[in-house]
């Protein structure tokens, strides 16, 4: 079958067209051949174009299709598509952001994973993301006033600084340095004194460390004598033989045993008492009278007798 001349013009115009839309729609980033998800969420004012993309940490996923105001919400409601490989669900939100500071603007899906898939058509929930210029511009005014009012007040303080510096009467800052500077003379010189007494001592001071340090060497033996020693059965039989005494003084208290009769029984004192008396008594008459016990007879004679008073009895 033979094709006319005009059939074939036909076919090329048809295809130039075609291959022109193309490549119009592939320079937009547009491709034909792929099957864009198509989702929808809106933001209080308009900050994209048409060319600003769609992306998912950092990476180019799709762009937007349609910005159109609805006059019944008076908000920006945005359509973008997005690769139909990306899943996420609905509870993830589109992020208006900046590029850069010299950039556009671009929006960004915070990828959640929770709860039911989004499906293409589906609306979700937007943010915007404060960029650092804006917020910076924001906090300059109040910044701005805080900085003037502490140059005020430092104008003020270095006004009254001026005034202490160039007082001149007795109360004023230059007799303080004045005085100030003589302390700090007395300290130098009691410094040069001191380091003088060091020198001129040296080795009496190096001798004191040393037997400083020996005594501490001989506390840290003792200490670990002392740690050795077994104090918990010491202080144990303490305790038992201090029960013991506790027994015993109560036992003399009572009135048991010799000591506590010769401590309690006051007949027995008294006996005792008297008995003492008597033996006194003998004694000193021994010394008055020794004849009376001691009797040397070379002829047998017989010893003289005496009662109870002293007195000689005859025979």
């Amino acid at each position: 079958m033979k094709v006319s001349r005009e059939v074939k013009t036909a076919i090329l115009v048809l295809s130039g067209i075609i291959l022109l839309i193309f490549l119009f729609n592939y320079l937009k980033g547009e491709n034909l051949f792929e099957s864009p998800d198509t989702y929808y969420t809106e933001f209080e004012y308009n900050a994209l174009s048409s060319s600003s993309p769609v992306t998912v940490k950092g990476n180019t996923v799709g762009k937007i299709k349609a910005i159109n105001y609805d006059f019944n919400t008076g908000k920006t409601r945005v359509a973008f598509s997005v690769d139909d490989q990306l899943n996420f669900s609905k509870q993830s939100k589109v992020r208006l952001y900046k590029t850069g500071l010299m950039g556009g603007n671009a929006l960004a899906i915070i990828v959640s994973n929770e709860g039911e898939l989004a499906q293409p058509g589906d609306f979700l929930n937007s943010e915007v993301e404060e960029d650092l210029v804006s917020s910076l511009t924001k906090n300059f005014s109040g910044v701005s006033d805080n900085l003037d009012t502490t140059l005020k007040s430092a104008d003020s303080l270095l006004v009254s600084l001026n005034s202490l510096v160039n007082d001149t009467s007795e109360d004023g800052i230059k007799n303080a340095i004045a005085e100030l500077n003589a302390t700090m003379k007395s300290f130098k010189s009691v410094s040069y004194t001191i380091n003088s007494l060091v020198k001129d001592n040296e080795e009496k001071l190096a001798s004191v460390l040393s037997n400083v340090d020996s005594i501490t060497q001989d506390l840290s033996v003792v200490t670990n004598d002392l740690k050795d020693v077994k104090l918990s059965e010491t202080v144990a039989g303490l305790d038992k033989t201090l029960a013991s005494v506790n027994v015993l003084m109560a036992r003399i208290e009572s009135g048991e045993g010799s000591i506590g009769k010769l401590l309690k029984d006051e007949g027995l004192y008294n006996n005792l008492e008297g008995a003492a008396l008597q033996m006194e008594q003998l004694i000193e008459d021994m010394k008055l009278n020794p004849k009376r016990y001691v009797h040397f007879s070379i002829f047998g004679k017989k010893p003289k007798r005496y009662d109870a008073d002293g007195n000689e009895i005859e025979d």
